[in-house]
């Protein structure tokens, strides 16, 4: 099968990590011996500073420049590759990719799959509050993410509340396909060695461990005022946060405040290749959240991840958080740092209770939540589809 993919960021640029999900679908597709062209959108479009090929997927830069020019460009191009491909796949509602790649397949006549993987609208504006310029843009997401599965052939949603909400426009439930995020197993595994983590910044204790970006709809200060509760009982206690955002100067003014700049590491961004062995270094893993029209629709990546390394997490209930858990971590009260702390305490005081909930939840990873699953969904949707 050929498969065409539509991203609506930047593939190699750090200040937008969120391709993970896209790249190693399209990995698994080629595994799987189908083809792919992955086209996305440079920051900066410069083909000569980027691959024109990653692990065999064909790369397809395509102009962000807001400008009708720009949009009728992109779009004829997205009909010419859809000659080639059986299937448009595109991720995300963001109008400059999303537009242009339905134009684009129902020109060419070729079946359209969304993979719905977040509520872009709630997340801009809990990331960007709701000035006015704020709501123009908040509406477009509305207005995208309402019409995009009526528009297309066929949905995959992230999580059951995304689930819900297709169902809600009319979409009927054999065209709506389960996709929650996946973890690479061969990246992300146990036994890998976290010590040069450690050594690194000095760390002799145990390492409680949040990966993530610090941006709205991200709790990080749910962690840190946990640490402060948690210090009083594991004095020794090291706490690392892995990551960066428009937040991280108002996090690093709470350790301040709160007399944990000893205790409480920034580490700013890390490449994602290297986020296996912080993990591996860590004796418990976290994920705070609280309850938001956000992170009830969330499938975190940084819970699978965890939990492809063999690691006892600790993470607030919301959203897909206890389904994807599945019993093999501590579940906690979100909007809670008491409630946090005290899951974090009780890993802490039991290295039993660490090893087996990590032994299972590698287990888990293994039979349900990875990418290999993830990619055997999209295909299944991606045949029905082709067939009708």
């Amino acid at each position: 099968m050929n498969i065409l993919m539509v991203h609506p960021h930047d593939l190699f640029d750090k200040s937008e990590p969120w391709t993970i999900r896209i790249k190693n679908i399209a990995k698994e597709f080629i595994k799987s011996s189908h083809q792919v062209k992955l086209c996305y959108f440079p920051l900066a479009l410069n083909e000569r500073c980027h691959p024109s090929v990653l692990d065999f997927i064909e790369l397809v830069p395509l102009d962000r420049i807001p400008s009708p020019r720009t949009f009728i460009s992109n779009t004829k191009k997205l009909i010419q590759l859809c000659k080639w491909a059986d299937i448009v796949h595109f991720q995300k509602c963001h109008h400059y990719a999303s537009i242009p790649a339905t134009i684009a397949a129902y020109i060419a006549g070729k079946p359209l799959h969304y993979d719905w993987d977040d509520w872009e609208e709630k997340i801009w504006y809990e990331s960007c509050g709701r000035g006015i310029h704020s709501r123009f843009i908040g509406l477009s997401f509305k207005l995208l993410e309402r019409w995009l599965p009526v528009l297309v052939d066929s949905v995959s949603c992230a999580s059951s509340h995304l689930k819900a909400l297709t169902q809600a426009f009319g979409i009927k439930n054999e065209f709506i396909f389960n996709t929650p995020v996946g973890a690479d197993l061969d990246k992300f595994r146990p036994g890998l060695d976290g010590a040069k983590i450690k050594e690194k910044y000095s760390i002799n204790s145990d390492l409680v461990l949040y990966i993530g970006q610090l941006h709205g709809a991200q709790y990080v200060d749910l962690l840190i005022r946990a640490s402060n509760i948690v210090l009083h009982k594991k004095p020794e206690t090291k706490f690392m946060i892995v990551g960066e955002g428009f937040l991280e100067s108002k996090l690093r003014a709470l350790v301040y405040d709160l007399g944990l700049v000893d205790k409480v590491i920034f580490t700013s961004s890390v490449p994602h290749e290297e986020i296996p062995y912080y993990i591996n270094a860590a004796s418990v893993c976290v994920a705070p959240f609280r309850h938001t029209e956000v992170t009830i629709c969330k499938s975190p990546l940084k819970i699978v991840e965890y939990m492809a390394c063999g690691k006892a997490i600790v993470a607030s209930n919301v959203g897909e958080v206890k389904n994807m858990l599945g019993g093999v971590g501590i579940l906690t009260e979100p909007d809670d740092h008491h409630s946090l702390a005290q899951g974090i305490l009780k890993l802490l005081q039991d290295d039993v209770l660490r090893d087996k909930l990590g032994r299972c939840a590698r287990k888990r990873l293994e039979n349900k939540y990875n990418w290999r699953n993830t990619a055997s969904s999209l295909l299944s949707a991606y045949q029905g589809i082709c067939k009708a």
